[in-house]
Parts: structure tokens; sequence; C-alpha cells
């Protein structure tokens, strides 16, 4: 899924415009419906070199796990499921700059825990606007992926059958550009 034509950004480091980003995901539960849900602190680094292309890091912290029920959300956060203690984050980390395109996809390493394992984004380019509160060019991404749990050895006591193996992940994206 590639679209041939490069999209250009400045080049140099563009900052996480937390405010207007997220990231969320959906799990199956017991089969029958989705749990939906967001990690409320994540980091970015985006560093786009002169050819356009960026390095793309980032960490979620596990403990801003949030589906809006504080009884589930601190079970999840526990040993039973994240071991928030011994596995505090989820790094991901293309080894390659990325062209950026209409949409493309960015294969990285995920890491939980100290295991790694390759993980696949569908990317949505959104596009470039001047925001009238700092009068920076701003930039959009949307994202797309699944990552199996089992894979991670997150809740490995757990039958896929009470929560599903795969976990949808969204990223909305968005980005300041450098100073120039």
């Amino acid at each position: 899924m590639t679209t041939s034509e490069q999209t250009t950004l400045a080049p140099g480091a563009w900052t996480l415009d937390a405010a207007h980003s997220s990231v969320n995901f959906t799990v199956k539960h017991l089969g029958i419906s989705k749990v939906r849900g967001r990690f409320n602190r994540f980091e970015t680094a985006f560093v786009v070199d002169n050819t356009g292309a960026a390095a793309i890091e980032a960490t979620i912290w596990f403990d801003s796990f949030d589906t809006g029920n504080e009884m589930r959300d601190g079970h999840v956060r526990s040993a039973d499921i994240l071991d928030v203690e011994n596995r505090p984050h989820l790094t991901f980390r293309v080894p390659e700059p990325v062209a950026l395109t209409e949409e493309f996809q960015v294969v990285g390493e995920a890491t939980i825990g100290g295991i790694t394992k390759p993980v696949t984004l569908d990317v949505e380019w959104g596009g470039v606007q001047v925001f009238p509160q700092d009068n920076k060019e701003h930039a959009g991404f949307n994202a797309t992926g699944t990552i199996k749990r089992s894979e991670f050895e997150v809740a490995p006591g757990l039958p896929t059958a009470m929560l599903s193996d795969k976990i949808a992940i969204e990223l909305d994206i968005q980005l300041v550009a450098p100073d120039a």
C-alpha cells in the first residue's frame, strides 16, 4: 500500500503535538464485544532528513492505559496482564528512514519487556496546515496495525476466548515543524 508521490516535510526534528494526538486500541472481550481505550502518555521522535525520509521512534507508557473503567484499568495494569511494574512501556523503532507518501507502510520493531517483534503499520498522510495558535506548520498522520499479545508474553495465562490475542492499534499523530 504505497503511493509513489513523495510528500516533503521540512528537515529536522518534528515535535509531537500531544494535545492533538492519540494512541487508541481495540480488543475483543469474550469473543462477543470490543473494548476500546487509549494510552494517555506517549512520546515520539520524528526526524526528517534532507531526502525527505523520516526516522521514527515512539514510546507508549502502559501506566497510562485508560478504558474509562478504573477497576478494569487497574486490573489490566497489574501483573495479570500488562505487568506495568516489570514492563513499563512499549517502544517502537523503525530501523531505516521511511519515505513519506499519501499512503505507506512503516515496518518497525516493537519491544515490550525485552521481547522484540516486527510490527507493520499502515499509514495515511493527513497533510500539512499552519495552526493559527502557534503559527507553525503541523503535519498529520493516521496509522493502524495489529499486535499479538502472545508474541510479547502479555497475559500468557489468559485464554483467547476471554481476551483476544489480536489487539488493534490506531494512532492519530500531529507533529509540529522544527523551528526554521
